[in-house]
């Protein structure tokens, strides 16, 4: 297989643009977009604790609510990814919000836990490449240099979905019932609902340049960036020759992107890496996300209440995103994502252990916003490590064994906190997040203000060897 990371047309016309409205925008839609994939992930705690009670779930039944839909988000991200190297960026996008839509509207009339964990599933599969597609979409089409804080800012948007999740879980779930439907119903319909707005406004995007130069649509590609270039007022002078007569490199058939070829040479090391980093961060990241309400109420808090704390502690999400903005660019993302692990750590063990309630809504609140400038940092990280001929599918599968593992956490999580508390779950959190910090500072590469192309130039002369 022939890497396609060499300089192209469209690559070095998208760098030189100026940042324009246009990109403001485009990072505003893909955004929000994000926003139902996070709301989802931190959905699963606050159904837990609520149908706990409303349907009497003991320890398995609790961890079906919040496992059904990672292990769908394990299929979709491994499947609608690779999908997305074949067919294209946008067309996934819009089917991922579609599907994601009509299910998640389904769930909210779920007669009982098996319908309710199986259209959980259903929906998990809908929007499980959310991410994956968002981090790669973005950074094939902004700059080198503001590449990190765009994506960043797109994800403050996204991250709104959280503290929200918790808040308006707490006020309608005290609410009991409305209009005749349960509360925790409404969560799943409302979600459903506003994913239709935000697949009308993706009409509005483009297909990926670097992805239809990578299947030899040149013209296609061209028109694209031609449009881009004169709405951000940077029109090129005309040329006198054909455009792509002799592309870098031959286009890839498009087809799905086997395993095998990812564990191969030419990127053996960096798909190991990102592979093992991504199981062990969802223990971190995701673990607290979704635990948080159970382990406030393990601590004696009513549900209510439990779930206003924690919306508290998850005003963080946005807050942690929004303070990467501005660093993401200025510190070597492999190393940003070094040091948030550690703050992630060491406020998780405060949160574990703390009685008082004021420490732990403050050390909830430090860990989330720590957890975001570390969510920011690698979401960007993720994207720029693979050409464009693979990227989607190599980020896919990799991101997916996230998703598979909090599908199996929370087995092994809420057992844990019935057997070692708080305290003892996020000691064991700590350990595994400074493996990651080992994996990442000794295997990635450095990424930061480079342009695609140049992060991947090392691939490329692996390829050209072979």
């Amino acid at each position: 297989m022939t890497a396609t990371t060499t300089y192209s047309d469209s690559a070095e016309r998208l760098d030189a643009l100026p940042v324009s409205g246009w990109h403001r925008r485009m990072t505003a839609i893909v955004g929000i977009g994000s926003f139902f994939d996070l709301y989802e992930v931190f959905l699963g705690g606050v159904l837990a604790t609520v149908l706990a009670e409303q349907w009497g779930l003991g320890t398995t039944g609790k961890a079906m609510v919040i496992a059904a839909a990672f292990a769908g988000m394990f299929v979709g991200a491994l499947a609608m990814s690779s999908l997305a190297d074949r067919i294209g960026r946008r067309k996934v996008f819009m089917l991922n919000l579609a599907s994601y839509s009509v299910l998640s509207i389904a769930a909210g009339f779920s007669p009982n836990l098996t319908v309710f964990v199986i259209l959980r599933f259903l929906c998990g599969v809908g929007i499980g490449s959310e991410l994956v597609l968002v981090d790669t979409y973005l950074a094939e089409f902004l700059p080198g240099r503001v590449r990190g804080r765009y994506i960043s800012w797109a994800y403050v948007v996204g991250f709104l979905g959280v503290p929200l999740a918790a808040l308006i879980g707490a006020r309608v779930v005290a609410k009991h019932q409305i209009l005749g439907l349960d509360g925790w119903r409404w969560l799943l319909i409302a979600g459903g609902l506003g994913a239709v707005f935000v697949f009308a406004a993706r009409t509005l995007l483009p297909e990926s340049p670097r992805w239809l130069e990578s299947r030899g649509r040149y013209a296609e590609a061209d028109a694209i960036v031609s449009d881009i270039e004169r709405r951000s007022g940077a029109v090129r002078a005309a040329r006198t020759e054909q455009p792509h007569t002799q592309p870098a490199d031959a286009p890839v058939e498009a087809r799905r992107v086997p395993l095998r070829v990812l564990l191969g040479v030419e990127y053996r090391r960096r798909t190991v890496m990102l592979a093992v980093f991504n199981v062990l961060q969802t223990v971190g990241y995701y673990g607290f996300g979704t635990l948080a309400p159970l382990v406030l109420k393990s601590k004696g808090y009513n549900v209510t209440d439990s779930l206003g704390f924690a919306a508290l502690s998850f005003l963080g999400y946005p807050i942690g995103a929004l303070v990467a903005v501005p660093i993401v660019e200025r510190v070597e993302r492999k190393f940003l994502i070094i040091v948030a692990a550690v703050l992630m750590a060491l406020f998780g063990i405060t949160f574990g252990v703390a009685t008082n309630t004021a420490v732990i809504v403050s050390a909830g609140f430090l860990l989330t916003v720590s957890s975001n400038v570390f969510s920011n940092a690698y979401h960007v990280y993720q994207a720029e490590i693979f050409p464009t001929t693979v990227r989607s599918s190599a980020v896919g599968s990799c991101y997916s064994l996230s998703r598979l593992t909090s599908a199996v956490l929370p087995f092994i999580a809420v057992s844990a906190l019935d057997h070692f508390h708080a305290g003892g779950v996020f000691a064991g959190s700590a350990v595994i997040m400074a493996v990651l910090c080992v994996d990442i500072g000794l295997f990635g590469p450095r990424t930061t203000g480079r342009s695609l192309e140049d992060v991947n130039e090392r691939v490329a002369e692996v390829a050209a060897v072979r």
